[in-house]
């Protein structure tokens, strides 16, 4: 507690009722929040396992858990509730899924899965009008509503499509006994609505609850909590009104507008000390959001000094822009003797990231790329691990659907359907349920027979999947569906060729770790699922300069950033200038400026390339607003004597240091 400042000391002890913390950018709110877990446990009498903390991110799970085991010890760490409101969505669901017609090995599907059973429903193979439909259900799922009401609600044509699709979807779905992501949320709402004994055994399981992040609450993460909570209302919600940026994907700043109103008895406690930026970027920062209409009246402030003058580039155009930051990038980190991972370029929209790329590349400087694809998330190697899942533990339903319908082989929605709703009445996984006999007798023969091919077919592999060398099985199963001739069945020649290849890749990668570790294929296939999750932890270790969108970077803290592409249009988007969604584009500004530790150089075009044309551009309203006390302006017609002079004297310096080090 002597480390704490009087605000987080504050936070971490006090327990007479609902809590909210604002917790501005860099003031150690996760801190906060272990400590208060910590004195909870070892001060206060509270279990272990009646205390729970709430995140939007697995790796915030895994940071606090980690905290927490080191103040506490991963033994009574292990008995907290640390997880994402999604996982502690699956905890209820699996525990209480027979008051909902479930079994509790329900499946729950990804996007992909969930695109699929749409598509089908909707009897359309256009991508963008499934991610349209896919995004507007998930809306109002994620706002509670119901299908009728939807449809009820619906105000256009893409909206009644959707709402239609949603009925056939959700039967669907309860056919195949599956749930989907925002089901994660919404049914256990559902759930402790319709059943009191099951919210009051919740409430007295969870005795304390912390909310992280507490501004991106969607409507029914808010309901969740307050049915958990219960009329104790005993809680502590972190959050931050000046960081609330996911407005686009349902988040409801409007709930921490209520909480006061919700709940009387609410302490407000704030936290604006900044462990994190120098002087001068907070100044930045507190000036922009300033234009903003406040919630909650607070204003950052830092013991770091000054710091350096923040710098705002024009450029000529984005090739200029890219050059002169990845130049102004080396420059910098030899002078300074600095790492490639204290710098990141942060912009609006994941296509900014290309031309950074190719000049990251031809100066052979090392990135990393957020949010960008992992190899294992792409369609074709989601199929084959389908099968190895499939191979692995028959009981994968989700690996089933998946399987029995890549490629093609007779097997429609209709039969999948009747098979769902026979598994589900009689607790059975879906291929368990093929070779029951009363199954048999609902189906038309020439609907069984392709259902029996397929599962015999997969037991007559499990068993060379087990014993044989997975560089000798894959091959044969990868011939025996004929994937190869799927993909060219299915796609135009360029693009089956680049799928096909990539499944190359991942039969050369099993095949080299077969070899290596004398594994079977079904041996392989536990070590799958881990992948992701290495290549992530390595990423953490890896030495280069970090991309992002904005959006990625909330959370995380750079030495010197550079925020580029800072123009009306980009940031803020063309599309976000009513003034609701203008005031979360400066939020965004905010949070780019709130990312860097000692240096920000901000950047935009005079003009952009868009398609084959030059556009003129125009600097960001966000720019101004930042104010000029401590901002250093370079390039532009305005400013090219004075950048001229500073170029040169830097270009002096350089030499100067060069010619010393060759010495």
């Amino acid at each position: 507690m002597s480390a704490l400042n009087p605000q987080q000391r504050e936070a971490i002890r006090y327990l007479d009722g609902p809590l909210l913390v604002l917790a501005g950018a860099g003031s150690g709110k996760t801190r906060v929040i272990t400590q208060k877990i910590a004195y909870l446990a070892r001060e206060c009498g509270f279990a272990p396992r009646h205390i729970a903390a709430i995140t939007f991110t697995n790796k915030a799970a895994r940071e606090m858990q980690e905290r927490v085991g080191k103040e506490l010890g991963s033994a009574v760490a292990g008995e907290l509730q640390i997880s994402t409101f999604h996982a502690l969505g699956v905890r209820i669901l699996r525990e209480e899924a027979k008051a909902l017609g479930y079994k509790p090995r329900f499946s729950i599907f990804d996007t992909a899965d969930c695109a699929g059973i749409l598509g089908e429903t909707v009897n359309t193979t256009d991508k963008s009008a499934l991610r349209r439909a896919q995004a507007i259900i998930s809306n109002w799922k994620n706002a509670l509503m119901t299908p009728e009401a939807a449809l009820a609600a619906a105000r256009d044509e893409h909206e009644k499509l959707a709402a239609r699709a949603w009925f056939s979807y959700e039967a669907t779905l309860k056919a195949y006994q599956a749930v989907d992501f925002d089901d994660l949320i919404a049914l256990p709402v559902k759930l402790f609505r319709e059943h009191p004994a099951i919210a009051d055994k919740w409430q007295n399981r969870l005795r304390y609850l912390l909310i992280d992040e507490y501004q991106d609450t969607n409507a029914g993460q808010y309901q969740l909590l307050k049915l958990l909570t219960g009329v104790r209302a005993q809680f502590t919600a972190v959050g931050d009104d000046d960081q609330a940026i996911y407005g686009w994907r349902g988040a409801d700043i409007e709930n921490l507008r209520s909480l006061p109103a919700e709940f009387p008895a609410l302490k407000v406690i704030k936290l604006e000390q900044n462990y994190r930026s120098t002087v001068r970027i907070l100044k930045a920062a507190n000036n922009v959001i300033a234009h903003n209409d406040k919630l909650f009246d607070k204003k950052l402030w830092s013991e770091l000094g000054h710091g350096e003058q923040i710098t705002v580039t024009a450029y000529r155009d984005n090739e200029a822009e890219a050059e002169g930051v990845v130049m102004q990038l080396q420059a910098h980190r030899f002078e300074t003797q600095s790492r490639f991972k204290d710098y990141a370029i942060l912009y609006r929209s994941n296509h900014q990231a290309r031309i950074f790329e190719e000049y990251l590349r031809d100066h052979r400087i090392p990135y990393l790329l957020s949010g960008g694809k992992s190899f294992f998330d792409k369609a074709e190697i989601k199929d084959i691990t389908a099968y190895l899942r499939l191979l692995a533990n028959e009981d994968d339903d989700p690996a089933f659907i998946r399987a029995a319908t890549t490629p093609k082989r007779g097997i429609g929605a209709a039969t999948l359907q009747a098979l769902g709703a026979y598994a589900g009445e009689r607790h059975l996984s879906l291929f368990a349920a093929v070779f029951e006999e009363g199954f048999a007798h609902s189906l038309r023969a020439s609907q069984l027979e392709p259902l029996l091919q397929f599962c015999r077919f997969i037991r007559r592999f499990q068993e060379r999947a087990g014993s044989e060398p997975a560089q000798q099985a894959l091959p044969d199963l990868l011939k025996a569906i004929d994937y190869e001739g799927y993909l060219y069945d299915h796609d135009d020649e360029r693009a089956a060729a680049a799928r096909w290849a990539n499944v190359g890749e991942f039969a050369e990668w099993i095949n080299k770790k077969g070899e290596a570790d004398g594994s079977t294929l079904i041996d392989l296939t536990q070590s799958i699922a881990l992948i992701n999750l290495l290549d992530k932890q390595n990423a953490e270790e890896f030495d280069g300069v970090q991309l992002s969108t904005l959006h990625a970077a909330k959370g995380l803290e750079y030495r010197h950033v550079f925020l580029v592409g800072v123009e009306e249009g980009i940031l803020p988007h063309r599309e976000s200038l009513d003034p609701t969604k203008l005031q979360e584009e400066r939020r965004l500004m905010y949070v780019g400026i709130t990312r860097a530790q000692l240096s920000l150089r901000v950047s935009y075009c005079e003009r952009r390339k868009q398609a084959r044309e030059m556009i003129p551009s125009e600097p960001s309203r966000f720019i101004a607003e930042m104010g000029a006390d401590d901002i250093r302006r370079r390039g532009g017609k305005e400013n090219a004597v004075a950048d001229k002079a500073t170029s040169g004297a830097r270009l002096d310096k350089l030499r100067a240091m060069l010619a010393g080090g060759k010495k």
